[in-house]
């Protein structure tokens, strides 16, 4: 057993995600056995003296069943409107579950409208951190019935690294119908190897992430990658394991080999730090040249003109972005001080050529240092 595995041991504040095919039958309809199970492996963390959040799936899987639907619909509002009656009845039965271990459970539901604005980011992470310590469980879902596309998370693996950051957890759990990160898809390939620690998101990661996923959950191992990159910057260790195993949850926090280990990066984002990184809605891309990348990640400096090479996506001032190489790999993220057509004027230009040509700019850098976070 390794240092990095033994740690996990000692988180305290613990988020699991469980996806819909971990929780669901391949028909649709909800496997109350595994959740059973679910619910008393968290409960019983819980009685250890781990604080828990659960963020789950299947709230349409579960109005699909109710509703008589065979497969899932790909009209938007027909899936809200299943998510609208799944969502009652998910949480009934976790109720009714955790309150057989004598657990109380609080619903929470989430848009990224939740993280969009600071104070709203606050407030939703004081309203969590208080039921923790009200000894409550959180179980969260993203607000599906009611989600404009520009407000919506995504997927629920993206949304459980979100909650994790927001509530500064020690250790995230992703739940999945397969057993981690392997070096190939290992339902066509046989030759293909479980990887159980990853220290950076490499292109090589991201690449050989595609294409495994399930039929019913709307992830798969890319979502999972996003959302190890959100968890690993903000300092929280990530573990993707396999729903169905009996113990998972106990194996994985006693620090057996199970599963692919994301390790976290040491230090820790300040709140607006994580809320620039992972809260706010990404606007556009940055392209910016090697020596540029460098002055970044390695210097701390911030982003200046000179560096710029190109800018994509229609922005205003102040939106945040990505910030990416010369081989599209993301290095921060941070909120911009010129509108997207004003970056593409001056990309390239030293400060002094932004002065004469922008004259009220006093020079300032496209993106301060102090509004940027850096991810790799």
């Amino acid at each position: 057993m390794s240092g990095e595995r033994e740690r996990l041991a000692k988180a305290s504040r613990i988020v699991v995600k469980v996806g819909t095919s971990t929780i669901t039958y391949k028909n649709g309809q909800l496997n109350l056995n595994r959740l059973e199970k679910l619910v008393r492996e968290l409960s019983d963390l819980k009685n250890s003296g781990h604080q828990v959040i659960l963020v789950t799936s299947g709230a349409v899987g579960a109005g699909m069943a109710r509703l008589g639907y065979s497969e899932r619909p790909k009209d938007v509002a027909e899936k809200q409107a299943l998510a609208a009656v799944g969502q009652g009845i998910l949480l009934r039965i976790y109720e009714r579950l955790f309150d057989e271990y004598g657990q109380t459970v609080a619903q929470v539901l989430l848009t990224k409208e939740n993280s969009v604005h600071h104070n709203l980011y606050a407030n939703s992470r004081r309203t969590l951190g208080r039921l923790l310590e009200l000894g409550v469980v959180p179980i969260i879902n993203e607000n599906d019935a009611v989600s404009a596309d520009e407000l919506k998370i995504g997927d629920n693996d993206n949304l459980s690294a979100m909650v994790a950051t927001l509530v500064e957890a020690d250790l995230l759990i992703i739940l999945s119908d397969i057993d981690g990160l392997y070096t190939a898809n290992p339902s066509s390939d046989p030759t293909a190897t479980l990887i159980h620690r990853v220290e950076e998101i490499t292109p090589d990661i991201e690449r050989i992430a595609g294409g495994a996923g399930s039929s019913l959950g709307t992830g798969g191992m890319m979502t999972k990658i996003d959302a190890a990159k959100i968890a690993m910057s903000a300092g929280v260790a990530m573990v993707i394991a396999k729903g169905e195993v009996d113990g998972v949850l106990h194996s994985v926090v006693e620090g057996e080999e199970i599963g692919t280990l994301f390790a976290p990066k040491e230090a820790r984002l300040k709140l607006r730090k994580r809320w620039i990184a992972f809260g706010r809605r990404l606007d556009g891309a940055i392209t910016v040249d090697d020596g540029c990348a460098e002055a970044l990640r390695v210097h701390g400096k911030s982003l200046l003109a000179a560096g710029v090479k190109s800018v994509e996506g229609s922005f205003k001032t102040g939106a945040t972005v990505r910030i990416i190489d010369l081989l599209g790999r993301e290095i921060a993220r941070g909120i911009v001080r010129y509108d997207s057509e004003t970056i593409g004027a001056i990309a390239g230009l030293s400060s002094s050529e932004i002065a004469e040509r922008i004259p009220d700019s006093d020079g300032q850098p496209v993106v301060h240092r102090d509004d940027m976070v850096i991810i790799a």
